[in-house]
């Protein structure tokens, strides 16, 4: 039977690395792939992650299951730091969590509800999203389908045709929306758009999941929390989909969260024990250690003042990276205006580069991007800047 299995295509993005890894020669620069790098282009355990596991390597610990949703303690501390501590969605109980194997499992186990609870709703995703969201819903068997969010000419938010799509979606199907950073592009809504998308998708009767991945990577822990925190209100309905990979430099761990709003505290038990249904057939159980790194930190105070300096570090480089970018294409003499580089927030930006273009890049520099022209900003270094925007100037 295996014998007449055919090799299925490589992925988007990690198929891209894989063949970064693969090439031989070596000026090769990868920015492609959504890790996080320093100055020198390594990927850094942070300070307070080391601190955290040497106090949990020392503590008595048992290698016991967690419970299906994982450790209480943690659904704590994701839903303060994804809320806020005072929330009243917090602090009326009215959110049903689960600890799930990172962001992507958090998705995986939000599709599989929405198809065991919701069977005929549709999700709609932004156009463009991140590769990876039609992946995962089409194998929770959950159709999609588009609303417009990237306007081209302009590299900037779609706001009003964004806001016509949402109110002709039919009543009870999902919206994937992204928290902070959107991915691909780079644009986020303003906090007074993202008040305008709510009520037009609460007005349209719609279930919003919220897709939060870089909370600190825009503009604050806080102020990053914007616009879930527009959809929270008082018997709201949402979905937030969390993860730690890139904020505390957990990739490896998979840490993520599914929260669940519900419009009461009384309806929690039952969402729950769906929550648990779905998890309990797909990996049983979550893992341990970086959900106890991540409850470690945020329930220290010293610890969490590390963290916060540590990701207000890396979003500084990050925003500051994007600068020198745009000064360097200007200096090689690119042309057109490439200054909404700057506007845009997280680790990834969106180019213009063509697909023609990226694979010029790919084949003849050395320089691997994702064939829609999105780079992780993060890839470039005081070492690959010049060399990246030289080439970049020969093949526009």
């Amino acid at each position: 039977m295996l014998e007449t299995i055919e090799a299925a295509p490589r992925d988007a993005i990690l198929g891209l690395t894989a063949a970064f890894r693969e090439d031989p020669r070596s000026e090769k620069i990868n920015l492609s792939v959504g890790v996080y790098q320093d100055e020198n282009g390594k990927t850094p355990t942070l300070e307070c992650v080391k601190i955290a596991e040497q106090r949990l390597a020392e503590a008595a610990s048992v290698k016991s299951y967690l419970p299906i949703p994982g450790a209480p303690e943690y659904a704590e501390v994701v839903q303060q730091l994804a809320f806020g501590a005072d929330h009243e969605a917090v602090a009326s109980g009215r959110i049903a969590s689960a600890h799930t194997p990172g962001g992507t499992g958090a998705l995986r186990v939000a599709g599989d509800f929405i198809n065991a609870n919701f069977p005929k709703a549709t999700l709609w995703m932004s156009e463009p999203t991140w590769p990876n969201h039609g992946n995962i819903f089409a194998a929770a068997r959950v159709p999609t389908k588009g609303y417009a969010y990237f306007d081209k000419s302009s590299n900037a938010l779609a706001f009003e045709p964004m806001l016509e799509a949402i109110k002709s979606m039919p009543v009870g199907d999902v919206i994937l929306l992204h928290g902070c950073c959107h991915n691909p592009t780079g644009i986020d809504p303003t906090p007074d758009q993202w008040k305008q998308i709510a009520d037009a998708v609460y007005g349209q009767g719609l279930l919003p999941l919220l897709d939060f991945a870089y909370q600190g990577f825009a503009e604050g822990i806080e102020e990053d929390a914007a616009g879930l925190r527009a959809f929270c209100r008082p018997e709201a309905e949402l979905m937030v989909c969390s993860s730690f990979s890139k904020n505390f430099g957990l990739y490896r761990e998979r840490v993520g969260a599914l929260s669940i709003v519900c419009p009461a505290a009384d309806t929690v038990p039952a969402v729950q024990s769906q929550v648990n249904r779905v998890i309990r057939s797909n990996y049983s159980n979550p893992p341990a250690h970086g959900a106890a790194i991540v409850n470690c930190i945020l329930r220290d105070e010293s610890l969490r003042a590390t963290w916060e300096k540590e990701v207000a570090a890396m979003r500084s480089r990050i925003n500051g990276t994007r600068q020198q970018f745009v000064n360097a294409l200007a200096a090689k003499g690119v042309p057109g205006d490439y200054s909404f580089i700057t506007q845009q927030r997280g680790m990834f930006s969106f180019t213009g580069l063509t697909k023609e273009q990226v694979e010029t890049l790919r084949e003849k520099y050395a320089i691997y991007i994702v064939g829609s022209g999105r780079i992780n900003v993060a890839g470039l270094t005081p070492a690959n800047i010049e060399r990246v925007a030289k080439a970049i100037s020969e093949v526009v």
